[in-house]
């Protein structure tokens, strides 16, 4: 069967290429949407990155569409319910920016500690002010590393290297688990009170909204430095901004912003406020690894796999629909449940299955998944599905166990989750 994938905005050649080698591939960049929704019907896949606006109307007339594919982390120009709806998968590739938002993140702290861009900008004015950029050393200095999933740990990693001690928070992360990467783990209120320099690398939701704020700066170190490559919206500006002015922060990176371009954002006016326009993803080997991520995601929906990087609800199979996704539904509102009640870093999630339910075994990894969705999705930044859940869990350390037993209690069927922290 020859499929066609139309790639709609400006893609890295080597994700072409893995492309051409299975389907066939038309790059047509610029497309408004009614001419979007005029060819659209003729494909198989859709790649984008940033520029095309997926709109419902545009998936409603993809009469043939399988996947949807984004070479990029966020999916914002992608309408994922109404692709849901639909049936066709919409993945994303976040994976691909690591390196590259680390060592932004690296770049920042480095150029904020020697007052880099402020030299260069008073040098090349014929300047020569050497006194008036003094800078401080790395060396032995504390890094506060909120949020310590993969760029957290990549940044910890290098941060090492310079001999800082590294401490870190993460509600998911257990303190054996950090250890084992040299790392200290404690609770966000601690690890603001100890730190030299704070790099922000958690998602923006409704608890690290504001995350950083003017309570929490009083808290902090005077002189401390503050660093944020991940998303807008976890530092409040205004606050930041006060800080900075009298002080009480030595400076601030950020490469991202409540609402960009960040033209009304008083950080623009300080002088010890580094600020660069959300390039954490641009380097080109960021996007060619995304390119390549997504291209491969593609073939393996269009072979009639699973995208490792699904960002809507992945399909149950038709066969198993009316079966399972009751208790598909049930288990991710239990994991929902958890995920509220319990305190801790969690070590343990064990799915119990019992009665009738026991005869489909081989089938129940879906439910079981979607538990773990259900725990570890109001949390973490990257989207989770039945796909990659129980990947992202055991790379932070918890142990996965699903069991099955004739002790249903009375009960035709029933499903009993334990996480242990």
């Amino acid at each position: 069967m020859s499929f066609n994938v139309l790639v709609s905005d400006p893609l890295a050649e080597e994700g072409i290429e893995i492309l051409k080698g299975f389907c066939n591939v038309d790059e047509k960049t610029g497309l408004s949407e009614d001419e979007l929704v005029g060819i659209i019907g003729g494909y198989d896949a859709l790649i984008v990155r940033s520029g095309t606006e997926v709109t419902a109307r545009v998936i409603e007339a993809a009469t043939k569409m399988k996947y949807i594919g984004r070479a990029g982390a966020g999916v914002d120009n992608i309408d994922t319910d109404a692709a849901t709806r639909k049936g066709i998968i919409v993945a994303n590739a976040p994976e691909g920016n690591t390196l590259a938002a680390t060592e932004h993140t690296m770049a920042m702290m480095l150029s904020l500690a020697r007052r880099i861009p402020s030299a260069t900008a008073s040098l090349k004015k014929g300047e020569w002010k050497r006194s008036k950029f003094m800078g401080v050393e790395m060396n032995e200095k504390v890094l506060g590393v909120v949020g310590f999933g993969r760029i957290g740990r990549e940044v910890a990693k290098r941060a090492q290297s310079f001999n800082m001690k590294v401490v870190a928070y993460d509600p998911f992360i257990t303190p054996e688990r950090g250890a084992q990467f040299g790392v200290e783990m404690m609770s966000v209120e601690d690890l603001f009170k100890v730190a030299d320099v704070i790099t922000v690398h958690t998602p923006l939701i409704k608890e690290t909204m504001h995350l950083v704020n003017e309570k929490s700066i009083a808290t902090m170190k005077d002189g401390v430095r503050i660093i944020n490559c991940a998303r807008g919206g976890i530092i409040d500006e205004a606050a930041l901004a006060v800080a900075v002015a009298s002080g009480k922060v030595a400076g601030a990176a950020l490469d991202v912003f409540e609402s960009e371009p960040p033209t009304e954002s008083p950080l623009l006016a300080l002088d010890n406020v580094i600020v660069t326009p959300h390039l954490g993803a641009s380097t080109v080997e960021a996007q060619k690894n995304v390119a390549i991520s997504i291209a491969h995601q593609c073939i393996d929906v269009l072979k009639g796999g699973a995208a490792k990087y699904v960002v809507n609800a992945p399909m149950i199979p038709t066969e198993l629909q009316e079966t399972l996704e009751p208790y598909a539904r049930l288990a991710e509102r239990m994991g929902r449940l958890a995920s509220q009640v319990v305190a801790g870093a969690i070590t343990k999630i064990e799915v119990t299955y019992a009665g009738d339910l026991i005869e489909m075994r081989q089938n129940l990894k879906f439910v079981t998944r979607m538990a773990i969705k259900g725990i570890m999705d109001p949390i973490l930044q990257q989207p989770i599905n039945i796909v990659n859940a129980e990947f992202v869990a055991r790379e932070r350390g918890v142990t996965i166990a699903e069991t099955t037993t004739e002790e249903s209690h009375g009960f035709k069927n029933m499903i009993s989750l334990t996480v242990k922290t």
